[in-house]
């Protein structure tokens, strides 16, 4: 394990403490011009998450509409009723994004899949970095509006359900990730920068309670202009 990797283990709080949990629970609002674009102008507010820390299951309460929550995994995403009635499901439902734009809007299914990956990851950084398969390797500083930061370049194998199979975590002076690029793929492929910011501690372990995510430049330059998902989350618990 890498020096920086460490770092960012133990100022979230450590693993040891990590490895307690075996659940999260959160109540979140989500939006922005990506979900707009998508057909999905209201975005989700005050929605309850509930994810595994150490299997790729999520599960949004109500979601897309009241009385219905999604269920996802990396190979199965399904809508039922709260009282576990089959609505609509969806096997392999990464391929149902083949040959999509950034324009291309998505239907229920999509935005499970997208809304249940993406919400894992988030919910697990940095610990997820020490899972089988990942490998980490850090990479020269960069300046990011003045603010100079140690990067971890962090490769995740296929088994892992991601924006992209490399992403870099730009790492503040207290070991806490400020910013995560990436590519978002399953939304058309554009170079994203997203910055954590407001941290709380929950137990022990360090998450942040904002996230912005914004269109980068292939230089890495962020635009700010526009906001492409925003999300805030107003609880969360560890069970």
């Amino acid at each position: 394990m890498n020096d920086l990797l460490s770092l960012m283990l133990e100022s979230h709080g450590g693993f040891a403490r990590w490895n307690q949990f075996r659940t999260v629970d959160a109540i979140v609002s989500i939006g922005g011009a990506l979900w707009e674009r998508k057909g999905w102008m209201e975005g989700m507010s005050r929605a309850h998450v509930t994810a595994e820390l150490h299997a790729q299951h999520v599960s949004y309460s109500p979601f897309s509409s009241e009385g219905i929550r999604s269920l996802y995994n990396p190979s199965l995403v399904r809508l039922e009723t709260t009282e576990g009635k089959l609505i609509i499901e969806r096997s392999l439902p990464r391929k149902a994004f083949d040959a999509h734009t950034i324009e291309t809007p998505w239907d229920r299914l999509h935005l499970a899949y997208f809304s249940g990956y993406a919400m894992w990851n988030y919910l697990t950084t940095p610990f997820i970095c020490v899972a089988d398969g990942v490998e980490t390797e850090e990479i020269e500083p960069w300046t990011d509006q003045g603010v100079l930061r140690r990067r971890l370049k962090v490769t995740f194998p296929d088994h892992i359900a991601t924006h992209c199979a490399e992403q870099t975590f730009h790492v503040d002076s207290n070991g806490l990730i400020a910013r995560q690029d990436y590519q978002a793929l399953v939304t058309g492929g554009g170079l994203i920068a997203q910055y954590l910011t407001d941290y709380v501690d929950v137990d022990g372990i360090r998450l942040p309670s904002t996230r912005r995510a914004y269109r980068r430049s292939a230089d890495g330059v962020a635009h700010f202009q526009h906001l492409l998902v925003g999300i805030d989350f107003h609880e969360i618990v560890l069970r």
